[in-house]
């Protein structure tokens, strides 16, 4: 029995030293040492010995049983640490090449803009409005003061859909909608797009504005001019000054085209203001009392401020753009220039 025993270890020695993957192991493993294995067999087998050899058999198979279990678990060890290393050699990263970098985007120079505007109105105390770009003419123009024969239509040709439905001129139709809807006092500022049918350096088919509108009692053209000063030194600088010329809107009256000192040449004359020193960003005036009767306002009781001016131009001043068309063709070289 001896004998056989030894034989059995060397059988064992010679399977494992072949082994060559952890599955092959695994099956000497289970063949000498499972349930059913070879030294299992011996084991039960010793019932039919006589009753003195059972001991000393029964040591021969223990010491067999624990020669076999280190040298499969020295194996598992070895097989297992090399198909680590073997893996680690597959799965390795260079780290000498170059990383791989994505590519961000930007916001449009219109999104900062209006984004920087909104945030200086609403840190005065304004809140935003919104409406429709699709817009019935009624608020577009008729609560506005301009009914359908006033000549202040030929200002602002109109995309019409039907002869009273259209691509709004202007975000004005907000302020209408606003008042029927709002008690006063009111303070609002209305960013959106607008359709014009015009198209070339300085115009597009289709801008964004943004108004403003203040409806409370006792205020004047000063507190108007008062809000915009603040507001063209906050979007420019400190040394931006600000300036009122006659016009005329519907709308308000008096009404007033403002203009800002050149942000560029500080009033001195470049070629960005065309020598003038001084730089048209928007309209404004002090609503007129047919405004506020149409939209159910007490005209005797409050008065009201009202403001406009266009984002792509504003965003032309602030970065020097010299044409407006670049800031619909999405050149990728020219929008990385505001990352």
């Amino acid at each position: 029995m001896k004998e056989k025993i030894a034989k059995l270890i060397e059988e064992a020695k010679s399977a494992i030293k072949s082994s060559d993957s952890l599955a092959s192991i695994n099956n000497v493993k289970v063949k000498y040492l499972g349930k059913s294995g070879e030294l299992t067999q011996l084991l039960r087998g010793m019932k039919d010995l006589p009753q003195e050899e059972r001991p000393l058999v029964g040591k021969y198979v223990n010491e067999a049983r624990d020669v076999i279990t280190q040298l499969t678990e020295d194996k598992l060890k070895e097989l297992s640490q090399a198909e680590t290393d073997s893996k680690m050699i597959k799965e390795s990263v260079d780290i000498t090449l170059d990383g791989k970098t994505t590519q961000r985007g930007s916001l449009h120079p219109c999104t900062l803009v209006t984004e920087e505007i909104v945030d200086i109105f609403k840190s005065l105390g304004f809140t935003l409005g919104d409406g429709p770009e699709i817009e019935l003419d009624k608020f577009c123009f008729q609560m506005l003061n301009i009914p359908l024969d006033h000549p202040a239509r030929d200002m602002q040709d109109t995309f019409y859909i039907t002869d009273d439905i259209l691509l709004r001129t202007q975000t004005s139709s907000v302020q209408a909608r606003t008042m029927i809807n709002t008690k006063p006092p009111i303070r609002i500022v209305c960013p959106g797009k607008v359709y014009r049918p015009d198209d070339d350096a300085t115009h597009s088919p289709m801008f964004q504005q943004i108004e403003g509108l203040v409806v409370d009692e006792n205020v004047t053209l000063c507190d108007l001019k008062g809000l915009l000063e603040t507001f063209a030194k906050r979007l420019f600088d400190d040394k931006t000054k600000v300036r009122f010329r006659p016009s005329f809107f519907p709308f308000t009256e008096p009404s007033v085209e403002v203009d800002v000192t050149c942000s560029v040449c500080h009033g001195k004359g470049c070629r960005i203001c065309k020598g003038t020193g001084w730089i048209e960003i928007l309209g404004a005036g002090v609503v007129n009392p047919k405004v506020f009767d149409n939209c159910g306002i007490d005209s005797k009781k409050y008065k009201g401020l009202a403001f406009g001016l266009g984002v792509e131009r504003v965003a032309m001043i602030k970065y020097g753009i010299p044409d407006m068309r670049i800031l619909f063709e999405n050149d990728v070289r020219f929008l990385k220039e505001f990352k």
